[in-house]
């Protein structure tokens, strides 16, 4: 069963079962409140029956009494307490009988007589002055009001009937509006499933909204990591590629012998050169693929944050004199964090070397904690990042100009993300590109 439909059974159920139980409980109230009524009314009757006896013919003339309350239509008795007898009776001695053996009369808390299958609603009302024992007794079947509680379950019941298709009808339209934005995300699935990332933003409200726009923004990053693969591998072939035909012409040509002995002791050289930048670039790539595949690797130990800068400018100092520029650093006393020392040794220096490949004059390694994280900027005043490149710099073989091999800053952007990190690049005060790794105290 579909979950639209399950759906509707179960609010059109469980609105069934309110209504079945709000009827069920009206209906019971009814025959009360039906009760409760007539014994009003018969208290009323029965009072302005024993006032107009009392005043107009005391309270000994039994006879006028009874020709008053024959005329009346009214099913009643005029017992007398004292005697324990009924004088008048507008119904038969075999009903009186029956109610004496049941004592009904001499029971003056029974609000309800019964005889033979009927019952009886009753009022009592005394004569005045009490001690004349005389009380009128007032009686209504219960069928009567049997009758009026089954019109009115009737009335009922076409209410329940209209509340019942009510029911339904909202219950399909709530399951409908429910379910008809998964019915949309599941379409969208179905075409991530077939790799076509071009879906549809789906309008819902609340959790499923939720999932919907985790759902686009999956398919976003789906496509955006498909390019950057087809990217890496496009990328890759061409970094491997360059070396390999240097290699493979030189080698050649020294095997033909086409070139001279001066020259093919330079082809060695360069041949010697471009196999370690391929030893270089196929480790950094086995790098990246340990640090995406195996976090056994990682092995995050305390750090003293202001030791490991030290580190990083100790090992950047010749480069620092070589390039003829200044290297400043700045770190807040007594920050620890929790990271794998000499893999995000290894990511700084990286972004370091960048920054100084790109300066100018200077670069400025600045460390202060904010809140629990802690945040360190690098940065140079040389001729910035644009924003095409900024948006792929951390991709693998994207290279800015003077780039290498187009993977330190990935190898940098997977460490740092490993240290549950992050790290973002913009525009420097200096003038350069500023890079800022924001990790966890």
């Amino acid at each position: 069963m579909k979950l639209q439909s399950q759906l509707t059974v179960a609010f059109t159920a469980l609105l069934l079962v309110i209504m079945a139980v709000a009827w069920y409980v009206i209906y019971s109230l009814i025959l009360d409140l039906l009760i409760q009524d007539e014994q009003r009314q018969l208290k009323k009757t029965g009072e302005l029956l024993v006032n107009v006896l009392n005043e107009q013919y005391g309270t000994t003339d039994v006879q006028q009494f009874n020709e008053i309350l024959q005329d009346q239509n009214l099913q009643m008795f005029m017992y007398d307490r004292k005697h324990d007898q009924v004088l008048l009776s507008t119904m038969s001695n075999q009903v009186a009988k029956g109610f004496f053996k049941n004592n009904d009369f001499s029971d003056t808390k029974k609000t309800q007589w019964q005889y033979g299958n009927e019952r009886f609603v009753t009022s009592r009302i005394i004569f005045l002055p009490e001690e004349s024992g005389l009380e009128l007794i007032l009686l209504t079947p219960l069928s009567d009001l049997r009758i009026v509680q089954q019109s009115f379950f009737t009335r009922i019941f076409f209410i329940f009937i209209i509340g019942a298709l009510a029911a339904v009808l909202i219950s399909y339209y709530l399951t409908r509006k429910l379910v008809t934005p998964l019915s949309k995300l599941k379409r969208q699935l179905k075409k991530i499933e077939k790799r076509q990332f071009d879906i549809e933003h789906i309008k819902a409200t609340g959790e499923i909204k939720e999932v919907a726009d985790s759902v686009y923004e999956m398919a976003n990053e789906l496509q955006r990591y498909m390019n950057t693969q087809q990217t890496f591998f496009q990328n890759a072939s061409h970094e491997l590629k360059t070396p390999l035909m240097t290699i493979q012409g030189y080698a050649e040509g020294i095997k033909d012998g086409i070139f001279t002995e001066k020259e093919a002791e330079k082809g060695l050289e360069v041949m010697v050169s471009e196999v370690n930048r391929l030893k270089v670039i196929i480790n950094e790539m086995i790098l990246l693929a340990k640090l995406d595949s195996e976090p056994s690797v990682y092995e995050p130990v305390k750090i003293d944050v202001s030791a490991l800068i030290n580190q990083v400018v100790d090992r950047a100092i010749p480069f620092v004199n070589e390039k003829g520029i200044t290297l400043r650093h700045e770190v807040q006393t007594n920050i620890t964090l929790f990271a794998d020392e000499e893999k995000l040794l290894r990511a700084l220096l990286n972004i370091v070397f960048n920054g100084i490949r790109h300066a100018e004059s200077q670069i400025e390694i600045n460390v202060l904690k904010k809140g629990r994280r802690i945040i360190i900027t690098i940065a140079d005043d040389g001729e910035g990042i644009s924003k095409e490149v900024a948006s792929n710099i951390f991709h693998r073989f994207v290279k800015g100009k003077n780039g290498e091999t187009g993977l330190g800053l990935a190898i940098a952007r997977a460490i740092i993300e490993q240290s549950n990190g992050k790290i973002t690049v913009g525009r420097s005060k200096l003038g350069g590109a500023e890079f800022e790794i924001n990790l966890p105290e």
